[in-house]
């Protein structure tokens, strides 16, 4: 049986969990996702000639900073110091995409699941951003949490 709902206290309201007791503890989250595009608009951001520049090191800083503000943009989650967030592409030339994955870390009470999964999102759209020009066909799929580590939970990776 799952847990009740962590986020909704008796009378079924909204509010921010109290993780005041819980220890402080190494966590890390890693997300993943892909943007698929068009052949053509891929061979323009691997060979770094989109009209707007650098499109995977311009999605890298936006992804990171993301994750730094997460806690602004989900309303419930915990604002967290990060002590690490690690972007990372890998161009899949089979499939016209771009896939991204984050490692978001921290030392605290709660978890870095958000973090990294926006994280994703953001980075993914920057790309959409700067290449709708030319393909506004392109589609964000397959973002997910892939693992996450620390807590009372332990490890958890999700299954192929």
């Amino acid at each position: 049986m799952s847990s009740p709902l962590t986020h909704f206290d008796g009378q079924g309201q909204a509010h921010m969990v109290d993780v005041s007791a819980k220890p402080a503890t190494h966590r890390v989250a890693v997300a993943r996702g892909r943007i698929r595009m068009e052949p053509t608009t891929l061979q323009r951001v691997t060979e770094g000639t989109a009209k707007k520049g650098d499109v995977l090191g311009v999605a890298r800083i936006a992804g990171i900073q993301a994750a730094k503000k997460t806690s602004d943009l989900i309303p419930l989650c915990h604002p967290l110091a990060l002590t690490r967030v690690a972007i990372e592409f890998e161009i899949e030339p089979k499939t016209a995409s771009v896939a991204c994955q984050c490692t978001a870390e921290t030392v605290g009470p709660t978890g870095v699941e958000m973090e990294a999964l926006t994280a994703v999102q953001v980075a993914l759209l920057t790309i959409y951003d700067m290449c709708k020009a030319v393909d506004r066909g392109m589609t964000i799929t397959d973002v997910g949490l892939a693992e996450k580590r620390g807590g009372k939970s332990g490890r958890w990776v999700a299954a192929e």
